[in-house]
């Protein structure tokens, strides 16, 4: 039997309503949560129109052997930095004007394929065993009003196609239950010279996935408490007149602690390497992950706000580096010291549900900048009154020294003065030729926590 995907009603709505504008075909991106039991489907996104050189060329090759995988794939990379914790790009849709064959299909599945690969690769996390990896392709051919959605699995590369069943349901983007909290990190990323020829991007994300295993093998409070892994998220929560949990907008409070395990047996050894700089990232960020409220497991939610915060502190670097590539900085001089603004987190609403995407700005962006932003991404209308921009600053720290090294801890004479009380402080260090050891074992006995949140 096939998996089963049930679709927020205002979803079959907007792919009614999909303009074709002439052309035989119009893609996009599906977006939700899975679950072992069933996969929920809360909102579905066209790919922005690629602007053709020619414009008074009418679709010379408007086939589907034409469809842009390469554009649609950057598509899906954009919008997974604005999904929450929870929340994934679950499959494509394609609208036709006539039904397709079997070539059809093998297209759809390339375009699955070669978005999974891509996202991967920018994740600080990977897949569970039990996790759930099919993914979905639906084709609407409109004008005949047929569907046929099937499912791939992505852990599969010679998976075959397998029919999956596509139920609306009304009030479905209301049924979700929020997990919030602030993560305080202090994170040092040596680039060694052996590393040079590597992009900063690249240095960031292996000295970034050291720290994600702490974040992998923390401890998860939920409102206060420790909860087994296997025990239902609500449990404990008041029930309605008809016997149904109130979940509806509710949040839960999570603070995570990481844990070092310490023991005597376990002898303490050094890394010696030959550094060209290090990077520092010092702050709090803010951190949302969504939930569906149907029988909701503690591990499910510990899952969604973990990946939620890899993603979020990973994203911000890589924004950052792609906005130095794009404006062309130039370097400082060794004595010189250059700050830079990380982007804010920023928390958009989809009409008329309770769950909130993100995107994240620049200080000199404007409101108006990230409302067009969210528009051209998910093709969904906001008010600017509705951001809810995270109480947060960040800002990277850039510097070079021959001699000396700028002391790692204390950074807050360095930063620029802000009236926001949390900031995220990106230094990027130039000291050529420092010698730096590291630790990478346990220092002493006993078991030590460390508070990532207030």
């Amino acid at each position: 039997m096939g998996r089963t995907y049930i679709v927020e009603e205002t979803v079959g709505q907007y792919l009614s309503n999909l303009n074709l504008q002439g052309k035989s075909f119009v893609s996009g991106l599906l977006i939700g949560q899975c679950s072992s039991q069933k996969d929920y489907v809360i909102l579905a996104t066209r790919t922005p129109p690629k602007e053709e050189k020619n414009e008074n060329l009418k679709h010379p090759k408007d086939k589907l052997d034409n469809l842009d995988e390469e554009w649609a794939t950057e598509h899906a990379n954009q919008v997974s930095r604005m999904l929450p914790g929870g929340l994934l790009v679950l499959g494509v849709f394609i609208i036709t004007t006539l039904e397709m064959g079997n070539d059809f299909q093998n297209t759809l599945r390339r375009l699955v394929f070669a978005m999974e690969k891509s996202m991967n690769k920018k994740r600080l996390w990977n897949f569970t065993e039990g996790e759930v990896s099919d993914r979905v392709t639906l084709h609407v051919c409109s004008s005949t009003k047929k569907i046929v959605c099937r499912t791939y699995d992505i852990h599969d590369p010679k998976s075959s196609a397998k029919p999956a069943d596509w139920k609306y349901q009304n009030g479905l983007s209301t049924s979700w239950l929020s997990l919030e909290c602030t993560v305080h990190i202090n994170i040092h990323i040596p680039l060694s010279t052996t590393s040079v020829s590597y992009t900063l991007e690249k240095n960031a994300k292996n000295g970034l996935a050291r720290w994600a295993k702490q974040i992998e093998n923390g401890v998860y409070l939920i409102n206060g408490q420790v909860r087994a892994e296997d025990c239902d998220l609500l449990e404990g929560q008041k029930k309605s007149s008809k016997g149904s949990t109130q979940a509806v907008s509710q949040s839960f409070d999570v603070r995570v602690l990481t844990q070092l395990l310490l023991n005597s047996d376990h002898r303490s050894t050094a890394t010696v390497q030959i550094c060209s700089g290090s990077v520092n990232l010092k702050g709090a960020v803010k951190c949302r992950a969504y939930i569906h409220s149907s029988k909701p497991k503690v591990k499910d939610a510990v899952q969604a706000v973990k990946r939620d915060i890899l993603n979020t502190v990973a994203d911000r670097c890589e924004i950052l580096f792609e906005d130095l590539l794009l404006n062309e900085i130039p370097e400082k001089k060794d004595s010189e010291k250059e700050f830079h603004i990380l982007p804010h987190r920023v928390f958009v609403p989809i009409p008329g549900s309770t769950v909130m995407l993100c995107d994240y700005k620049f200080g000199d962006e404007s409101a108006e900048e990230i409302r067009d932003h969210f528009i051209e991404m998910l093709d969904h209308r906001i008010q600017t009154e509705d951001l809810e921009i995270a109480e947060e600053i960040n800002t990277a720290f850039m510097s070079s020294s021959m001699n000396t090294e700028p002391s790692l801890d204390n950074t807050d004479d360095e930063q620029p003065k802000e009236p926001i009380k949390t900031t995220v402080v990106l230094k990027i260090q130039q000291n050529i030729g420092m010698i730096t050891a590291f630790a990478v074992a346990a220092l002493a006995a006993g078991i030590s926590f460390h508070y990532f949140s207030d």
